[in-house]
């Protein structure tokens, strides 16, 4: 997003792709807290990351990421490793559910489906954190280790750019426990300050920053009613804002979605009720998950709907959430109506979401990742030549 644009339609994604087995298994005896040869892990992972990069600029990604693979937990618990002042509590719910505390409208209508859903998408252990004392970054050491990891992979080779998420203040433990600060709103300004660090080292090392955000859009599925979620939601960009602070415009963005598992969605917020909310919030570019079957008529917002100047739209035209492989034709239409809308030099086309929640949670099988993110590309290079009559 700071790189002059080429006159086309350059592609992306959100970030978290599936990990290997190998590295996969060492994760997974960690979580278990069995010993694990740290040297080992680190070798695997970074050959782990020089792959994946390499295999996104084969196919013809343009702006690249890590696949989040130095990420250990989930693509927002990981920051609690890299926090001072969270603890984590024990197992709260039988193995194989999700707590409580996260249950919405879905949960509630589809009680039978999500009984048998829950089993099969390694939730097992999952368990909520507690705010025990002052939270502070302490994770130098980590997003270093990330930082040159992608440094290392990308030697030798030309991606357009690259870009390293990292969550944003309301997805970080929203059902947390707190026994230090007065209120929820004080630990939440606490988090915003502490992600600052990681939010600078990523810019600082010329990487554009994604900052995740799940719950800004699935909160309203907990909240339910459209006002109570609009004050929240404009809580949380004053927070989302405080944590940019300082940081260049062009190398940030945002990424939204309603949530990575592959559900229903019945109690999912309308983008209309939300993206005038959204555009409050200082970044480049604005990546929407826009093509999974709940959302792909949102397209139409965009209609009535004006992208602030010098911002980029970077739309999911291809699902993370089902295994059928979009067909090219297909990705560029998607791309094609929605940059007749904001501009074609705005769009920047992308995946809905991570084809990977965390290490061990996975939305669709590998070969299918990339055989989606290979149809992103050629419909892209489609789109460009309807756009660019070239």
């Amino acid at each position: 997003m700071a790189n002059p644009r080429p006159g086309r339609i350059l592609t992306t994604h959100v970030g978290s792709l599936i990990r290997p087995p190998q590295l996969m298994a060492l994760l997974r005896t960690k979580s278990n807290d069995e010993p694990v040869d740290e040297a080992e892990l680190e070798n695997v992972r970074k050959r782990a990351i020089a792959d994946v990069v390499n295999r996104q600029i084969q196919i013809g990604i343009d702006i690249v990421s890590d696949g989040e693979f130095g990420k250990s937990i989930s693509w927002s618990r990981y920051i609690l490793e890299r926090m001072t002042g969270f603890a984590q509590r024990p197992d709260e719910e039988p193995n194989g559910t999700m707590p409580k505390s996260v249950f919405g409208k879905d949960r509630r209508e589809f009680a039978e489906f999500y009984a048998e859903y829950d089993k099969t998408q390694n939730f097992a252990g999952m368990r909520g954190w507690s705010v025990v004392g002052p939270i502070a970054y302490k994770g130098k050491a980590q997003i270093e280790r990330d930082i040159t990891s992608l440094k290392s992979a990308i030697k030798g080779a030309a991606p357009f750019d690259c870009f390293i998420p990292a969550v944003s203040p309301a997805s970080v433990a929203p059902d947390r426990l707190d026994t230090h600060y007065k209120n929820f709103e004080e630990s939440s300004l606490a988090i915003a300050e502490a992600l600052r660090d990681e939010y600078r080292a990523i810019v600082d090392a010329g990487y554009i920053l994604q900052v995740d955000d799940s719950y800004f859009a699935s909160m309203f599925d907990k909240l339910e009613n459209l006002a109570d979620y609009r004050r929240w939601a404009s809580e949380q960009v004053e927070l989302i804002n405080h944590a940019l602070a300082g940081l260049p415009t062009e190398r940030t963005r945002f990424h939204v979605c309603w949530g990575s598992w592959n559900g229903p969605h019945v109690g999912d917020v309308e983008l209309k009720d939300i993206v005038d909310i959204m555009l409050k919030i200082r970044v480049g570019g604005y990546s929407i998950e826009m093509a999974n079957p709940r959302h792909e008529h949102e397209w139409r917002v965009w209609e009535h709907t004006k992208l602030p100047e010098g911002r980029t739209l970077v739309p999911g035209v291809v699902a993370h959430v089902t295994n059928v492989v979009e067909h090219p034709e297909l990705v560029c239409e998607r791309i094609v109506r929605l940059a007749k809308l904001v501009g074609r030099e705005n769009v920047i086309a992308s995946t809905d979401c991570g084809f990977a929640q965390g290490p061990f949670v996975q939305r669709v099988h590998p070969s299918v990742q990339w055989a989606k993110l290979q149809s992103l590309v050629d419909g892209a290079r489609l789109a460009t030549k309807v756009l660019w009559n070239h």
